[in-house]
């Protein structure tokens, strides 16, 4: 298949089982309310699993992210031609996949009136805002992401080559270790597409998609990709 397929699929499953699980773990009278960080992490990192193994079986190359494929492109051996594609297919991904987890939960969040936990459901927010401190936090997980991942693969165009398992390992080790600040957005399509579809989405109770904070993990995680990617082609 296409590349745009396979990034295409590879997205949406990756927000269908990330804002799931995040839903269930939020969300009033869910069969996981309240379990905790624990099962949101290990959520999406079977999330990544799924999306990054899904991509490469469709013809996609398990990037999910544009601030990994915008990285390669300038310092790895991704295809610069395909850059627009690969980004059309992420941000329609994330998008479609946040609307189908909503409509899988949405008796919950009928149910729910914590119009904060709504909106967590599709994209990310600081723990304490600090706009400097939270930038600094998304660059650092962006950079820990491409840097672990290239570290971890071969060829470095590609984040399937080794069947997906230790790229989610990686993302479940960053939301453990570095996602407490900011909630590890690191990847621009999964806050910004899903954010767009709160907006869009006509959620009982729910309150703006807090665009004022909504640069920084596009900024940060395209900032930390690239940082690793020239680090990491020097290398």
């Amino acid at each position: 298949m296409s590349p745009f397929i396979g990034e295409f699929i590879g997205t949406a499953l990756l927000l269908l089982f990330g804002a799931g699980v995040v839903a269930n773990v939020v969300l009033s009278k869910t069969k996981g309310q309240s379990s905790g960080w624990i099962v949101i992490t290990f959520g999406w990192a079977m999330a990544v699993f799924m999306g990054v193994y899904a991509s490469n079986s469709l013809g996609g190359s398990g990037h999910l992210n544009p601030a990994v494929s915008i990285s390669l492109a300038l310092f790895g051996n991704f295809d610069s031609s395909l850059l627009g594609t690969y980004l059309a297919a992420q941000m329609l991904g994330a998008f479609t996949g946040a609307v189908a987890a909503w409509v899988a939960y949405k008796p919950h969040f009928d149910a729910t009136t914590d119009a904060d936990l709504k909106l967590a459901v599709f994209c990310t927010a600081p723990a304490i805002r600090h706009p400097l401190y939270n930038i600094l936090t998304e660059i650092i997980g962006g950079f820990a992401l491409l840097f672990g991942a290239l570290a971890l693969s071969k060829p470095a165009s590609t984040m399937g080559a080794l069947d997906a398992l230790p790229v989610a390992l990686l993302v479940l080790g960053i939301g453990l270790s570095l996602g407490g600040p900011t909630g590890y957005a690191i990847n621009p399509a999964r806050d910004l597409a899903p954010r767009i579809a709160h907006f869009i989405l006509p959620i009982k109770g729910k309150r703006d998609s807090d665009w004022a904070y909504a640069w920084i993990p596009v900024l940060g995680p395209i900032i930390g990709g690239l940082i690793a990617a020239k680090l990491f082609s020097l290398l």
